[in-house]
């Protein structure tokens, strides 16, 4: 049976050149390989493109209210009718941006087509929460992989801090793409909670803040 993989890290992780890699790794060896990313991640137009410089137009992108079980399908089919040749593998980019719908159906797509399915992305959000596509593959994926990357400090980054110019951000819409003015930092958990002031979330006060019962007849429960 076909899997579905993630593979998720931290910004500058080097997810795209994986992906990159592996597309190569297939078709070094004669076989087919269909690329796709959510259209939502403009970054490099209809390409993906890795921080090393290499870069690959997909096949097709995926709007939110897209079927991808149903554009993939188009896909294969133009590949075997032009080359004679099975779809050997569909390898994903940006996987966070896609809805938890289109995640079930690459699973589908891994299991009832017998296509394995390469799904790369980041885990969570610039306030630390998880993307609704990365929590549902988190959830069912077959194979749940880490791709590191290391912090300023030296440390192995965890979080995506938002930086808008030289300044941090964390209030504003979970999906800002990284451009001439919006740009993505790699933080350890430590220099994550320095630049926010000690908040995870915007929605939440940091621990400092608040006051807990103490005492014998303190209730924890």
């Amino acid at each position: 049976m076909s899997k579905l993989y993630f593979r998720y890290g931290a910004m500058n992780s080097g997810k795209s050149t994986a992906l990159l890699q592996a597309a190569f790794n297939y078709e070094e060896r004669g076989q087919r390989v269909l690329v796709a990313k959510p259209a939502v991640d403009t970054k490099g137009d209809t390409a993906i493109v890795s921080r090393l410089g290499f870069q690959r137009r997909v096949d097709f992108t995926v709007t939110p209210d897209e079927d991808i079980y149903e554009k993939f399908a188009a896909q294969r089919s133009r590949v075997l009718k032009s080359t004679g040749l099975p779809v050997s593998c569909l390898l994903v980019d940006e996987a966070q941006f896609f809805t938890e719908g289109q995640v079930d159906d690459l699973l589908r797509i891994a299991i009832l087509e017998g296509v394995p399915v390469l799904a790369y992305g980041i885990r969570t959000d610039f306030q630390t929460v998880a993307f609704p596509g990365s929590r549902r593959l988190l959830e069912i994926a077959h194979s749940i992989e880490e791709l590191k990357t290391i912090c300023r400090c030296g440390r192995k980054a965890l979080f995506n801090a938002r930086k808008v110019g030289d300044r941090y951000i964390f209030d504003g819409d979970q999906v800002a793409i990284d451009g001439v003015d919006v740009t993505y930092e790699s933080l350890c958990g430590t220099c994550y909670l320095e630049e926010s002031g000690g908040v995870l979330n915007s929605g939440r006060r940091p621990r400092s803040e608040f006051s807990y019962p103490s005492g014998p007849d303190a209730d924890f429960s």
